[in-house]
């Protein structure tokens, strides 16, 4: 038969068929490729590249994806099955310790969890926690002489701590409710009720207020609890910690963070110290007198927005409660006045005073507080040691700054009544403390 020529074209790389004569084979003989074709077939090749770049990368996820998740899933496994695999070579290879198992599944078992959600703490604590308003009457002078008084509120929260027959005591700090006229406490259910001051200590700035269980109501009775108190002495720094208070007034918020310092001396406004722990959890004004958690939800702090610093960042304090918690005892049993004595009965300290205002203290030196300008002769004071010249700075525990504030505390004591007041005197070039017992007398009868 005849050769059946099939001839390629040189320039492009195609192929040529030969047949042979007579032998009924064919053959083909491959060139060069052939040149991707213009148009349409270079298209078509892109367009599978393009695809087998996209088919191999989705593979490649799917592949990635289910190595993950049977790690994840099985590490646990994973590990028990190697610590009895390790276990039963330990048995048949003298070589290795009998306890090689036990050591390796006790490392597993000790991996540390850290949790960030603090939201079931938080919710078992909050009912626990209240709001608090002080209801207060500013006086002053003004430029011209004249003296002026007027109506005002000021923000702080308080703990739960403790339920006697008659009231549900609550602690707070003593400038949160300083000068208080009525003090309005917040529950957790929203309800408001009176409560009425029980004991305070100035220098420790702490307070025990209490709401009569009269003017509790049921549903709140069953919404609030107790807080349960825990131990400051043993805490280290970067232990995790959670504040809970009434911000700017607002109601009650939550911030978290860490102890960052511990036996901190501060300097407060009034220029007492007072030894604190350091935390950068945000504590802002009307936080005040609310708690400082840990993660088991026990108080190891009151918060003192009082002495932090508007100039720094993440720098709030806390009353330790181990140092707290003996005071808080002492003022707990002490008595709660709920009502002003009848004006007939009012105890008199036949004193003459005065207000130490900031310019006074910067002019003369003198301390805050209420100025002795006379002492009347024969008087509750007189007996008791009161002289001209000293500054009333506590009554009956309670710090007082103004005649007002010092009326106001007196108004709840009947004539014949011992109570504890606190005088700075001059003497030897500084001012000393001295705490005297007054026994209140009677009123004088009007001339």
């Amino acid at each position: 038969m005849y050769e059946n020529d099939i001839y390629s074209n040189s320039d492009n790389g195609s192929y040529t068929t030969y047949q042979t004569e007579g032998s009924g084979s064919q053959r083909t003989d491959f060139g060069m490729a052939p040149e991707p074709a213009k148009g349409g077939k270079k298209k078509k090749g892109a367009f599978r590249k393009i695809l087998l770049s996209m088919s191999l990368g989705l593979v490649f996820g799917l592949f990635a994806g289910a190595g993950f998740y049977v790690v994840h899933m099985g590490v646990d496994r994973i590990a028990g099955e190697k610590a009895e695999e390790v276990s039963t070579e330990s048995d048949n290879q003298p070589g290795l310790p009998d306890n090689m198992a036990e050591s390796m599944l006790k490392n597993v078992s000790n991996i540390t969890y850290v949790n960030s959600d603090v939201s079931d703490v938080v919710e078992k604590v909050m009912p626990a926690m209240v709001s608090i308003v002080n209801n207060y009457t500013q006086t002053g002078t003004t430029f011209w002489g004249q003296q002026y008084s007027q109506q005002g509120a000021s923000s702080g929260s308080g703990i739960i701590v403790a339920e006697n027959e008659n009231e549900l005591l609550i602690v707070s700090n003593n400038h949160v409710i300083q000068g208080m006229d009525t003090l309005d406490v917040t529950f957790i259910d929203g309800s408001v009720a009176q409560a009425y001051i029980k004991g305070t200590d100035a220098d420790m700035d702490l307070a025990v207020i209490a709401v009569p269980l009269e003017n509790v109501t049921p549903e709140t009775k069953a919404a609030i609890t107790i807080a349960t108190m825990g131990d400051s002495d043993n805490l280290k720094l970067g232990t995790p910690v959670i504040a809970i208070g009434n911000a700017l007034g607002y109601g009650q918020s939550v911030t978290n963070g860490i102890i960052s310092a511990l036996d901190r001396e501060m300097t407060m406004d009034d220029g007492s110290t007072g030894i604190f722990i350091q935390t950068n959890a945000a504590i802002n004004p009307g936080n005040s007198g609310g708690a400082l958690l840990n993660i088991n939800g026990e108080v190891i702090g009151i918060n003192s927005n009082k002495i932090a610093a508007s100039q720094v960042e993440g720098m709030g304090y806390a009353i330790p409660i181990s140092s707290a918690s003996p005071i808080i005892a002492d003022l707990l049993e002490r008595e709660t006045r709920t009502d002003k004595v009848a004006d007939g009965e009012v105890g008199y300290m036949g004193i003459t005073m005065q207000d130490v205002t900031d310019q006074i203290t910067q002019m003369l030196g003198i301390p805050g507080g209420v100025y002795v300008y006379e002492v009347a002769e024969g008087s509750a004071a007189e007996q008791a040691g009161i002289r001209r010249g000293d500054v009333i700075v506590k009554f009956d525990g309670q710090k007082v700054s103004t005649r007002m504030e010092l009326k106001k505390q007196v108004e709840y004591y009947k004539a014949g009544e011992t109570v504890n007041v606190t005088v700075k005197r001059f003497e030897e070039g500084q001012y000393e403390d001295l705490e005297l017992e007054v026994t209140l007398g009677s009123q004088p009868a009007a001339e």
